[in-house]
């Protein structure tokens, strides 16, 4: 079954010099774009993240230091990129928890923002686990019926999540064919920020998601204690965590 698009969506895979966001980078990063008529653009790009990439890495994606010595960094492509990504809803493969994030905070670093509050988030890998508890491989072969060749390769992940994604809307009739059901229905925690710092609860109040004020509302915190902000906007946080405390701010001053 393909997707019924109001807009386009990206389907898109990093692979990285590691897993913290804000210190590790992207090395890789491919797409592929999905317009409402039908029509998609693949692509692949690989950036110089300006650091080592460790073994550890490097045994999981196959990119050395040596493999991207001469591509361009992250920020010679931001521009052209955010054009790309403008307008679009986005999908991958544990895309909320790891790509999403890591993606807007490469762009970040540059000073774009991508406007990740205002697109619709579909994580395939969410899908999965609700319904059948597999890994990307096991989801391929049991959606699909076929084996994943050359898996960790970002082009054979991407086109692998799409697959799947397709093959799930078959299988399952309960699921809608709209984007906006299935960034719902993929979202297993609510956050206002990507990295879940703060979230909704069922009323739809922004929250506190840890530390010593885990469970008060934003707006509570940040009138009794004005320093939280100013601790947080200094503090080892993502840029979109950061700029989500300045917009919780701003929304709530002087009320």
């Amino acid at each position: 079954m393909k997707l019924k698009l109001e807009r386009p969506i990206i389907f898109f895979d990093l692979e990285t010099t590691g897993l913290v966001i804000g210190k590790d980078h992207i090395v890789e990063l491919c797409y592929i774009r999905l317009e409402p008529n039908g029509n998609e653009r693949a692509e692949t790009l690989r950036f110089n993240p300006g650091i080592h990439i460790p073994k550890e890495a490097s045994d999981v994606h196959g990119i050395t230091d040596k493999d991207v010595k001469d591509c361009p960094v992250f920020k010679e492509k931001a521009e052209e990129l955010a054009k790309v990504f403008e307008g679009c809803d986005l999908a991958g493969y544990n895309s909320n928890k790891f790509d999403v994030p890591m993606l807007a905070e490469e762009f970040a670093l540059c000073g774009i923002d991508i406007h990740i509050n205002e697109k619709k988030l579909v994580d395939v890998q969410n899908i999965f686990h609700k319904m059948e508890q597999r890994t990307l491989v096991a989801a391929y072969k049991f959606y699909c019926g076929k084996n994943l060749e050359n898996a960790h390769s970002a082009l054979a992940d991407t086109r692998a999540t799409l697959e799947v994604l397709e093959a799930q809307l078959d299988r399952y009739p309960e699921l809608k064919n709209d984007v906006a059901y299935l960034a719902d229905f993929t979202q297993i925690q609510k956050g206002v920020d990507l990295a879940c710092r703060f979230v909704y609860d069922e009323k739809g109040v922004e929250i506190i998601n840890f530390g010593k004020y885990k469970g008060q509302a934003v707006k509570d915190v940040l009138k009794k204690d004005p320093n939280y902000k100013v601790w947080m906007l200094q503090g080892d946080f993502t840029m979109n965590t950061k700029q989500t405390l300045e917009r919780l701010a701003l929304k709530y001053a002087g009320k």
